[in-house]
Order: structure tokens, then C-alpha cells, then sequence
């Protein structure tokens, strides 16, 4: 499955502008605390399905590309 850009969204009329994954009411913030917590991915992707394992997994790696990006050299 391929999962097309923007991967995130937001708007104002949409739980009150909060990233969601793209195509759903799901927040970005929610895989976060799951994955905080301990818990699986796999647990995240079971109680929201209407996030594909793709869609959550294109996430995440962007969320790395971000951090990796801000890396200072000590």
C-alpha cells in the first residue's frame, strides 16, 4: 500500500487543529503515548484502524528524518 502526501494534517474545524494522521480523527500524538507507554505498535494499529501500518510506520520515519536533521555535532 502506498501511502500519499501529506502524511499529517491539521484544521481548525478538526479536534481543534491537532495533527492528525491524513484521512482520519486519528491524533499523531496518540501513536506518540503508545509507544511512550511501551506499548506495541501493533497495539496502536489494533485499537485504530483506520491508520494503515504503512501510514503510522511513513510517520514515524518522518519523525525521525526531523530529529536526525536537528542533530548537533558535541
Amino acid at each position: 500500500m502506498i501511502v500519499r502526501e501529506p502524511l499529517i494534517t491539521t484544521s481548525p474545524n478538526r479536534l481543534s487543529g491537532t495533527p492528525v494522521f491524513s484521512g482520519t480523527r486519528v491524533p499523531v500524538q496518540t501513536l506518540i503515548d503508545y509507544l511512550e507507554a511501551g506499548d506495541s505498535l501493533e497495539n496502536f494499529l489494533d485499537d485504530f484502524p483506520d491508520v494503515s501500518r504503512e501510514h503510522a510506520v511513513a510517520v514515524l520515519e518522518l519523525a525521525k528524518s526531523v530529529l536526525l536533521s536537528k542533530a548537533v555535532a558535541a
